[in-house]
């Protein structure tokens, strides 16, 4: 009995006992797989392939094919020359049984190409998970000014310029009692340094 299977995009006329040298499979030396495309058995034509019919066989080794030499010349004003050999990568299989049914209950491995990718990885991958949203830190009370507290003129504590006058302001600092008050946080969050609240507490008593 023969068939005729196909595998890496050729067809072969196959018998029991056929030494073959196919396109590269994904399989080691010793294993045992089974071409599931087949094109005919004896006189059954599959359309297109025949139900339930498989070849079994057995991988001997992986193995490289002759060396081909490629060669190209441009004919140009510019032209240039390349030369490259490759050796095409080649599963040698010995067929074992002709199945004309039953192939698909068989339990032998299937005989898949080396690129092919695995039927157990998932057609979809799964979505990425959302960042988780980062955390916004409670900014710290800025101090009210008082509400009929006088404005002071901060520049006569010693350290603080015009620009510091204006940092002290935008915060709501305008006198001495209220740059006295200030926490330790607060101070923190305008950099107020501790020096300029000593001597506001000293200005305010006065």
């Amino acid at each position: 009995m023969f068939a005729v299977l196909k595998t890496g995009g050729k067809q072969y006329r196959v018998e029991a006992g056929d030494v073959l040298r196919v396109e590269k499979l994904a399989a080691n030396a010793g294993e045992k797989i089974q071409f599931n495309e087949i094109l005919m058995v004896g006189a059954t034509v599959g359309t297109p392939l025949v139900a339930g019919a498989a070849v079994q066989a057995d991988v001997i080794d992986q193995i490289k094919g002759d060396k081909v030499i490629h060669y190209v010349k441009r004919r140009r004003k510019h032209s240039s020359q390349r030369t490259k050999g490759h050796r095409q990568q080649l599963t040698l299989v010995r067929v074992t049984e002709i199945l004309e049914k039953g192939g698909e209950k068989s339990g032998v491995k299937s005989a898949v190409g080396a690129g092919s990718v695995p039927a157990a990885l998932p057609a979809v991958m799964p979505a990425k998970k959302a960042a988780p949203k980062a955390e916004v830190k409670a900014q710290p009370p800025k101090p009210a000014p008082a509400a009929a507290a006088s404005a002071d003129d901060l520049s006569q504590i010693s350290g603080v310029g015009p620009a510091a006058v204006k940092k002290l302001n935008a915060a709501g600092i305008t006198n001495f009692a209220q740059l006295a008050a200030l926490s330790e946080g607060q101070a923190a969050e305008i950099k107020a340094k501790p020096e300029w609240i000593a001597q506001a507490k000293d200005l305010a008593k006065g």
